[in-house]
């Protein structure tokens, strides 16, 4: 189906057209045509499935048919978990909403950067607002900010936001919109925090997954190499010798280890950056764009990078760390192997890693072949499973205990 069968006006799909959207993702196809109807929506499909345009697109085309005379008044909140992607939604409202005759204003709200000038943009009227929930909240506390008019109410990647410790924050803000309102969630996975927190921001949604389709990891390559913890920098510097691959992400553990071993692979003469949550907002934005122009080869991050990001032509990721868990495996090898294009992903495993690759596989649904490349052949035994400390009774107060603690206290 073209987007021309979705209703979009002629404004939308000239700016589809331009930007080379010929036919919409799957996502696309089932969710445009729901929120145009007005419905709450609960959307679960893998990351690069396209799911901002499927909210963004009719939003606008709403927003459209709605738009009040006067100042403007914010009707549609979008909230993402990171900076990098709060932007890239807000660009995306940008480029398609400039296409129309009246072009909405568009403002992101992040932290990292001056407070004042985002206040500024809000005071002046603003249509759609893209933010992360802590610097939103910093803004309502200041009382800055009317969220009473939105009509649409977006939660982007909403499982990431789980991890972060969102719910607290998101009863904050559920209490400033009005209970009339238009919900879209949308998550590549849906654990049992997440059914929570749909079920308290909507009754009535449409629920819409796209687990079949899962193209983005068939077109990419997964490997296995076996190999010692020490050897792990010596074999990446290797690899990227040996293969011609155009821009490489490695995933690292925490922060300090990807710091520590760009410095390293610049002292080597490779083009390295590292990329995390510590580095304010001028270099996070530098240094995404310097890797998405080539400018940098190789950048090592933490799983910031893993969602929601759009970096083209990735052309390997690397597990130079495994992930902690088997939906962080999905969503870094994610990254490549986008939009239709061949990707490779090599996840490095050690003695220590055995047993949580067998864990990653089983839980992924897959097998891969275990690797070992000459020279760098890993020796040693896999050591042996220690048994925890057995708990000592009596030691920690029971839940009982305390409740009745409690009660004694309250009634005297």
């Amino acid at each position: 189906m073209p987007f021309s069968k979705l209703n979009l006006n002629s404004k939308i799909q000239q700016a589809l057209c331009e930007n080379n959207y010929i036919v919409p993702t799957a996502i696309q196809e089932k969710v445009i045509p729901l929120v145009l109807d007005g419905k709450d929506v609960i959307a679960r499909a893998q990351t690069g499935s396209g799911k901002s345009a499927s909210f963004v697109l009719p939003i606008l085309e709403l927003w459209k048919q709605d738009k009040g005379e006067g100042k403007a008044k914010i009707k549609a909140l979008v909230l993402t978990p990171t900076r990098e992607l709060t932007v890239q939604v807000a660009d995306t409202f940008r480029l398609f909403g400039d296409a129309l005759h009246v072009k909405p204003k568009v403002v992101s709200i992040i932290g990292g950067e001056r407070i004042g000038e985002q206040l500024y943009d809000i005071q002046q009227g603003c249509d759609i607002v893209v933010a992360t929930s802590g610097r939103l909240l910093d803004i309502v506390g200041k009382k800055q900010i009317n969220l009473l008019h939105v009509k649409h109410f977006v939660l982007d990647e909403a499982d990431k936001m789980l991890d972060l410790g969102f719910a607290e924050e998101l009863e904050l803000i559920l209490k400033q919109l009005p209970s009339k309102r238009q919900n879209l969630l949308f998550s590549a996975t849906y654990p049992p925090k997440m059914q929570a927190i749909a079920s308290r921001i909507t009754q009535n949604a449409v629920e819409v997954s796209i687990e079949a389709e899962a193209p983005t990891v068939e077109l990419i390559a997964q490997r296995a190499i076996e190999v010692n913890r020490e050897n792990r920098g010596p074999l990446l510097r290797h690899l990227l010798k040996t293969n011609r691959w155009e821009l490489v992400l490695v995933f690292m553990a925490n922060k300090r280890a990807s710091d520590n071993i760009a410095q390293k692979f610049r002292s080597h003469g490779f083009s390295a950056e590292s990329f995390h949550g510590d580095l304010n907002q001028e270099d996070r934005t530098w240094t995404l764009d310097a890797f998405k122009t080539r400018k940098i080869r190789i950048l090592f991050a933490t799983d910031i990078a893993a969602r929601g990001l759009d970096i083209n032509d990735v052309s390997c990721v690397i597990n130079f760390d495994l992930p902690r868990s088997p939906e962080d495996y999905i969503h870094r090898i994610g990254r490549t192997g986008r939009a239709g294009k061949d990707g490779v992903a090599i996840s490095f495993v050690g003695l220590e890693d055995k047993a949580h690759f067998t864990l990653i596989e089983k839980r992924a649904s897959i097998c891969l072949k275990k690797e070992q490349i000459e020279g760098f052949e890993m020796i040693g035994e896999t050591p042996a499973k220690e048994k925890g400390v057995a708990p000592i009774k009596g030691k920690r107060k029971s839940k009982k205990d305390k409740l009745r603690e409690k009660n004694l206290k309250e009634n005297g």
